[in-house]
């Protein structure tokens, strides 16, 4: 079914963002070297097949770089019940007071009050427990509360980082390794709780900013916690009945003045990744700095700050495809896409990106 949005021309229904992407093409692991990745640039009506090195050329002094310092947190857990059934989970957030919210893939779902052995057995001042208290949110919803403790007594954050995993996408085949936990990690990560990387900013390395800073292009930090929903294509045919995932945002003070700043010396805001743009848009929408925010971004969109857009190749169905066709246009994303397909571009995490221009 196609729905109309506002500020749109035409009617969009999922079937509209789907593509046909050669498994090869699916970047298993990152470049050599974080900005030795190529770029295309999207900027024009022409696209140009460029390496990430030449994304200064491309930009100008006084434009405002915008990067989600989020930290990815080893979110996978592995263990097993006392029947001995194993049990995956995916942290999606910290709660407090050790409770945290995760997806779990299990077999046969544990009973509320039941604890489960997470990579060593309880009893050990090393091991790991998860209690499960129910679900989280609602009582229907996807994901589940656990608290989970060991006899030290120490916090989800230091318990993951000891026995956590990297949560590797979907789509990559391999078991996490040390180069993921370097590179599945942007150069600047500061504040833990993505259990999905920023990845437009994993191309970004110190040699990059020093460049940039020299010709006067300004930073400035947003943090959103990416869950793993970013992930999960769009299943109703209908966009207009798709229910976004929420995540947890933060636009700081010295970022506001920085924005204010750039647009009053006419320099552009660019944002590194869907994430900044989400974070960023949803300030302007809302007014609200920090908190939750589920904002879907279809065709129509009003965009508000972001002129400029650094990002990789995204699924198929995916929202991300609906936001990037949102700021520079349907037929232009489309046409990028068959072009970077046919370039040989690699895609999703660890693949590629583009730069695109507000449309």
């Amino acid at each position: 079914m196609h729905a109309f949005f506002p500020g749109t021309d035409r009617a969009f229904a999922l079937s509209d963002f789907d593509f046909e992407l050669p498994d090869a093409l699916i970047a298993q692991h990152p470049a050599p070297e974080r900005s030795g990745s190529r770029l295309l640039d999207g900027t024009g009506a022409t696209p140009v097949d460029r390496s990430f090195k030449d994304l200064p050329s491309l930009l100008r002094a006084g434009d405002l770089m915008v990067f989600n310092d989020t930290k990815v947190i080893n979110a996978r857990l592995f263990g097993e019940k006392a029947t001995g059934g194993k049990v995956e989970l995916l942290i999606e957030r910290v709660l407090g007071g050790n409770q945290v919210a995760a997806h779990m893939r299990v077999s046969k779902k544990p009973e509320v009050g039941a604890t489960i052995k997470m990579t060593c057995a309880p009893g050990q001042e090393d091991g790991l427990c998860a209690t499960l208290l129910g679900r989280w949110p609602n009582v229907d919803g996807p994901i589940y509360r656990f608290v989970l403790s060991n006899d030290r007594g120490d916090d989800p954050y230091t318990l993951m980082e000891r026995h956590g995993h990297v949560p590797l996408p979907p789509y990559i085949t391999h078991s996490d390794s040390p180069e993921d936990v370097q590179r599945y990690q942007t150069v600047f990560a500061k504040h833990p709780g993505a259990v999905a990387a920023p990845t437009a900013a994993l191309h970004f390395d110190e040699a990059l900013f020093a460049q940039l800073d020299a010709m006067g292009v300004q930073r400035a930090h947003v943090t959103l916690h990416v869950g793993a929903g970013t992930f999960q294509p769009v299943k109703t045919e209908n966009l207009a009945e798709h229910q976004m995932h929420s995540e947890w945002y933060n636009v700081p003070p010295e970022t506001q003045a920085a924005i204010a700043a750039c647009q009053a010396r006419g320099g552009r805001v660019v944002a590194v990744g869907t994430t900044s743009v989400r974070t960023l848009e949803s300030w302007a929408q809302s007014g609200v700095a920090s908190g939750d925010t589920n904002i879907f971004i279809t065709p129509g969109f009003a965009f508000k700050l972001v002129d400029v857009l650094v990002t990789n190749f995204h699924l198929p169905k995916s929202s991300l495809m609906m936001l990037v066709s949102a700021f520079t246009g349907y037929d232009h994303v489309m046409g990028l896409y068959r072009e970077a397909i046919a370039r040989g571009y690699r895609f999703f995490s660890y693949g590629d990106a583009m730069l695109l221009q507000r449309r």
